[in-house]
C-alpha cells in the first residue's frame, strides 16, 4: 500500500507539472494582474503592484504564458473594430500584409476592398480576389490604403469619389507607403502633415502642394488620418492605431505576439492640433 500511495502522488505530481507549461530558461518575465476576466487581464507591468484598473494584485508571470492568457482573450467574442483594406492590381504584399496581421492579432474584424471583382496581382506575384467590391463594400471603422502600383488609382474618379466619402464617414484613415498618394489625389491630404515612401516624399510634396510632408518619421497621426512611410513602417503604423484604441500595453502585446521587437513609438509623429 506505501508502495502504491508514492505512485499515486508521483504521477498526480508528475500531471500537475506537466500540463503547468512551465516558462523556458531563456523566458522572460512580466507582471500581469491576477484574471478577472476584464479587458486589463491584457495588460503587462513591467514593475509588481497593483492593476491600476481593477486593483487586483499584479503576479509575475512569464512571456509566454502572458501571450497564452492575450490569445484565449482574444477568442472571446466582444465587439470588435472593423477595417477596411483597399487593394489595387500592384499593390506591395508587405504594405498590407503586415498592418492585417497586426490588426488580426489585436482581434479587429479586417475585410478587403478592390475596384471590382476581377482578381488582383499584389506585387506580381501574388494573386488574391478581395471580399468586396466598392459598390458593395460595409461601412468600417478604420479605412486603409498602400502603395505599390498606384497610378491606375489616383486617375479613376469613381474611386476618388468612393475614397472621399468613406473617409469622411470611417474614424480613421491610413495610409502605408505610397498609399499616401490615393490619399492626396482624394484631398484627403490637403491641410495636413504626412509621409510616406522615402524616395517619393518630394512626389508627394508636389501631389499635394498643401501638404507638409516629413522625412525621416515611420508615421504621422494627424488625428483621423494616419500616414507611414514604406513597406514594414506600416505594421508601426497599425500599432499605432491599436495603441489608440486600445492603449500602448496591449499594443505590446499585440507587437509581442507577432514577434514584432522593432517597434518604437517615439519614431512617429503625432500632430496636436
Amino acid at each position: 500500500m506505501p508502495r502504491i500511495s508514492i505512485c499515486i502522488l508521483f504521477l498526480l505530481f508528475a500531471g500537475r507539472t506537466t500540463f503547468a507549461q512551465p516558462a523556458s530558461k531563456t523566458d522572460s518575465f512580466v507582471y500581469a494582474c491576477s484574471p478577472c476576466h476584464l479587458p486589463c487581464d491584457t495588460i503587462r507591468h513591467s514593475e509588481p503592484g497593483t492593476c491600476p484598473y481593477c486593483s487586483m494584485p499584479l503576479e509575475k508571470i512569464s512571456l509566454t504564458a502572458m501571450r497564452e492568457r492575450i490569445r484565449k482573450y482574444l477568442l472571446v467574442p466582444q465587439q470588435s473594430v472593423t477595417v477596411c483594406f483597399y487593394l489595387q492590381d500592384g499593390v506591395e504584399v508587405l504594405d498590407f500584409a503586415g498592418p492585417m496581421e497586426v490588426f488580426d492579432a489585436a482581434g479587429f474584424k479586417v475585410f478587403t476592398v478592390s475596384r471590382n471583382k476581377s482578381s488582383i496581382k499584389a506585387q506580381g506575384i501574388l494573386n488574391a480576389v478581395a471580399n468586396y467590391t466598392i459598390e458593395d463594400a460595409p461601412p468600417a471603422d478604420v479605412i486603409a490604403f498602400f502603395g505599390g502600383e498606384t497610378r491606375a488609382s489616383t486617375s479613376d474618379t469613381a474611386l476618388l469619389s468612393w475614397v472621399r466619402t468613406r473617409s469622411r464617414s470611417s474614424a480613421y484613415t491610413l495610409s502605408v507607403c505610397t498609399g499616401a498618394f490615393i490619399l492626396a489625389k482624394a484631398g484627403v491630404l490637403d491641410n495636413l502633415t504626412a509621409t510616406t515612401y522615402h524616395t517619393a516624399i518630394d512626389g508627394l510634396a508636389k501631389a499635394s502642394p498643401s501638404t507638409t510632408v516629413l522625412h525621416n518619421v515611420r508615421f504621422v497621426d494627424n488625428g483621423k488620418v494616419i500616414t507611414t512611410a514604406g513597406v514594414s513602417a506600416g505594421i508601426d503604423g497599425a500599432l499605432h492605431l491599436v495603441e489608440r484604441l486600445k492603449g500602448r500595453e496591449f499594443a505590446r502585446t499585440v507587437a509581442d505576439l507577432i514577434e514584432y521587437d522593432k517597434w518604437v513609438p517615439e519614431q512617429g509623429m503625432i500632430i496636436k492640433n
